[in-house]
């Protein structure tokens, strides 16, 4: 059974084809510059690339050279399109809709449509993929995976803001969280390798990456995650801000004379990681500048791992304890450093490192605990196409009975 995995954006398709009986990615790429000039595909078969260039007007166009390439006689997986079992679409945002994974229909792309309020930038590209899939791969049963829907679960302690009631009412105004399918499938790869079932332990799960969050995860469901309305909330992150004075939008534009998108740039682009060092929005450039004594770039990491630390101790008091940390995506996966500073002083929660399993754990799976902690913590690579291909498959299966 084969599954393809589209995640559509503005100007670029994002697939991979996936054979759910080996868990094996079969082909898999990015296609960039869509509607642009100067087009180009990233084709992937194991180990073998190809790049394509053509120009490719719009989705519809991107989606049929991608089913092209997949089943071409000679860098083809697939013989026939039609052995594509189901296709998988990653969809950024689903408001209060879906708390999981849905079978598209023509009501599920209408309520789709409804957020798009909430996700102007993400949810129309997300939706012109979907149309376009479904107009080169007829017949075949497509389903949506939502970045928002792991945390439906979190109470209304949790997911309301402390402004006037009528704003949820009226405009669902809430902390919806995000990264939500990297952090469910974290947390269920962490719990099989430590032996236990999701909905016996109390985990926190740290999604480190140019966009970073946090989610409390108990008894299997998400309590609490560190994004909220948009992706801007929450921890410092590459070029975002992480949670400030609301107060400070405001006094920008009444003391710099600064217009509403302007602030938003400046937050959302200019902030972060970037705003503090004034180097680079990657850690890894932040890293060598701090080795070389660059005070501003120490600064940025200090920073940077000092909110994580901040919010490992508030969930770990709103769970009532952790027995499991973890950390993905590609800082978590791979910035020893970062890990180890995020740590440090956090031996009275149980937490304890193992320094030579700290740096052998780099963008692969490994416990850099101490042997008998009370916390185990673990790097558990993620795999958002995985989980949206298995979900998919569930889902489909489902309908079909």
């Amino acid at each position: 059974m084969k599954i393809l995995v589209i995640n559509s954006g503005s100007s670029s398709i994002k697939f991979q084809l996936i054979n759910m009986e080996t868990q094996v990615v079969l082909a898999k790429g990015l296609l960039e510059r869509v509607g642009l000039k100067d087009s180009v595909l990233n084709y992937y078969q194991g180990e073998q690339k190809k790049v394509i260039k053509q120009d490719i007007a719009n989705h519809e166009q991107g989606i049929a050279l991608i089913v092209g390439h997949l089943t071409d006689a000679k860098d083809g997986v697939i013989k026939d399109k039609s052995e594509i079992y189901a296709v998988g679409h990653r969809v950024v945002h689903a408001g209060e809709k879906f708390n999981g994974t849905v079978v598209i229909t023509p009501a599920v792309l209408d309520a789709l449509r409804e957020c798009i309020p909430l996700a102007p930038l993400h949810n129309p590209p997300n939706i012109v993929g979907i149309e376009a899939t479904q107009k080169i791969l007829p017949g075949i049963p497509m389903a949506g995976t939502f970045d928002t829907a792991f945390h439906q679960t979190m109470p209304d302690k949790a997911f309301l803001y402390s402004i006037p009631y009528d704003y949820y009412r009226r405009l669902k105004i809430r902390r919806y969280g995000f990264h939500g399918t990297s952090h469910f499938f974290v947390a269920k790869e962490g719990a099989r390798r430590l032996g236990k079932k999701m909905d016996e332990l109390k985990i926190i799960t740290c999604h480190l990456g140019n966009g970073s969050s946090i989610a409390a995860i108990k008894n299997g469901v998400s309590v609490d995650t560190s994004m909220g309305f948009t992706p801007l909330e929450g921890l410092m992150m590459g070029t975002r801000c992480g949670d400030i004075d609301p107060y400070i939008p405001l006094f920008l534009q009444r003391t710099e004379g600064l217009t509403a998108d302007q602030v938003d740039s400046i937050l959302n682009r200019k902030s972060g990681v970037f705003g503090i060092s004034e180097i680079s929005s990657d850690m890894r450039d932040i890293e060598q500048k701090a080795e070389e004594g660059h005070p501003q770039a120490q600064l940025a990491q200090n920073m940077f791992s000092y909110r994580i630390k901040k919010y490992i101790g508030a969930y770990t008091a709103a769970m009532n304890g952790v027995d499991l940390l973890i950390f993905t995506a590609g800082i978590g996966e791979r910035d020893r450093v970062i890990r180890k500073m995020i740590l440090q002083d956090l031996d009275f929660l149980g937490i304890t490192v193992d320094e030579a399993a700290n740096q052998e754990a780099f963008g692969k799976f490994g416990v850099i605990s101490k042997p008998g902690a009370r916390v185990t913590v673990m790097c558990v690579p993620t795999n958002e196409e995985l989980e949206i291909a298995e979900q998919t498959e569930k889902v489909i299966r489902n309908h079909k009975k």
